[in-house]
């Protein structure tokens, strides 16, 4: 009955268009002043203890190193680089996209991030190279979504607060479904640009690979800053995000030059009010998950699935189903903050590794940021390429395709997500 009553509050809160964080707070202060006789003043200290994880330091700091990179001409060298390689095949510059965004997610930890950098610059190359802008945003606003597979990842810190489990076996479980999502991603590019006949670049010698390749080194070594300090365990997550911060902001303003120290005060002021945007929906979650806690909803719905009969096969599959449903309605730091401790109790009874149950939660937000009604990449594709979002939604669908058969992979073949940090003994 009070989990009805909580969803119930919830619903009709973010039906009057509340922002979902705020709908969270009212919610859970309305059910703790008229239903139970919690004290307010654990309600307080809740609020302060449930944000003072050393984890949740790292979401700024990621936030902050992506905007840097954003605006510091870091992507365009990538991009440069990328196109290198692969613009000679077909589809070469969407080719040169999925293969940049990859390489750009692995420094900035943010889909909507990765989708700005690259595709603000990359976009309009395709359309002049003669691309449909159809083709162009479907590959971008798709392949931006690596951002939060690829660690770092601000979503994987996320499920690492509401789960207690390690960011660092987290992050190192990404690298080999981001590593085969962008390939999913690439060969769906590549057959339907030799499909349709679509433009390819003049093949690059050696000499222009290194060349862009050296251009580029400044911010593809962050790449190994962030994951071999992990690795070998020279630093934390936290501290790899701060590092991170502290190199892009260098890479930007005294190496590249893109940046001049007056532009520093813009991109400080942007990463602190979305820190500050994540941090205000963390807080109220922690209070939703307190309040769940409280009324021991995570484990009577434990209890009830686990008396249906439901395995593994199925529940996994109940829970794909559940936050493709809820990718319509949230963003991804809300799905996986309000979810996340509701579904692990049941993932934990039935055996699912909790890593493994994470980057499942992850890719399943990756599909959510790329179709409407609020996709957040899609509205930020948008914006880049003036397309309205209904045929941007047409534009994306064979790469949407692509993303739910991976996650089909990915959900049922766990050995994916789970190798490469057992290879590295971050694992039992």
């Amino acid at each position: 009955m009070s989990a009805l009553i909580i969803f119930g509050l919830l619903l009709a809160l973010m039906l009057t268009g509340m922002p979902i964080s705020i709908s969270l707070g009212l919610t859970v202060l309305t059910f703790l002043f008229t239903m139970t006789t919690v004290p307010i003043e654990s309600v307080a200290l809740k609020l302060f203890t449930g944000i003072e994880k050393f984890e949740i330091m790292a979401i700024p700091f990621f936030i902050l190193a992506g905007n840097f990179l954003t605006h510091g001409g870091v992507a365009r060298r990538m991009i440069n680089f990328a196109t290198s390689m692969v613009g000679h095949w077909h589809g070469g510059l969407g080719l040169a996209g999925v293969m940049a965004c990859a390489l750009f997610a692995a420094v900035s930890g943010s889909s909507p991030a990765t989708v700005v950098a690259i595709g603000s610059i990359l976009l309009p190359a395709m359309v002049k190279a003669g691309f449909p802008k159809r083709f162009g945003a479907g590959v971008i606003t798709t392949s931006g979504a690596l951002g939060i597979l690829i660690p770092p990842s601000i979503v994987m810190v996320m499920y690492s607060v509401a789960t207690n489990t390690s960011v660092g076996a987290l992050f190192m479980a990404g690298v080999v479904p981001g590593l085969m999502l962008a390939g999913f991603l690439g060969f769906t590019t590549w057959y339907r640009a030799r499909k349709f006949g679509y433009p390819r670049q003049a093949k690059a010698s050696w000499p222009e690979r290194f060349k862009a390749f050296r251009e580029s080194m400044w911010g593809l070594f962050l790449i190994i800053v962030v994951m071999g300090g992990i690795y070998t365990g020279i630093f934390t997550p936290t501290e790899a995000a701060a590092m991170s911060a502290v190199y892009a902001f260098i890479v930007a303003v005294f190496v590249y030059k893109d940046m001049p120290l007056a532009g520093v005060r813009k991109v400080l002021l942007d990463s602190a009010n979305m820190s500050a945007m994540l941090l205000y929906i963390i807080t109220n979650a922690v209070l939703f998950s307190f309040i769940m806690t409280n009324e021991n909803i995570p484990q009577q719905l434990a209890d009830w699935l686990l008396a249906q009969g439901l395995g593994p096969i199925a529940f996994l599959l109940a829970v794909n189903v559940l936050l493709l449903v809820a990718g319509n309605v949230m963003e991804p730091s809300s799905i996986v903050l309000i979810m996340a401790p509701i579904l692990f109790p049941v993932a934990a009874k039935l055996g699912i590794h909790p890593v493994h149950f994470g980057i499942l939660i992850t890719v399943n937000m990756e599909v959510g940021m790329c179709h409407p009604p609020v996709g957040l990449n899609m509205y930020v594709a948008s914006g880049i390429t003036k397309m309205g979002i209904t045929e941007l939604t047409v534009a994306v669908w064979p790469w949407l395709l692509t993303m739910l058969a991976f996650l089909g992979l990915v959900t049922y073949v766990p050995t994916l997500s789970l190798w490469f940090p057992r290879m590295l003994g971050m694992l039992q």
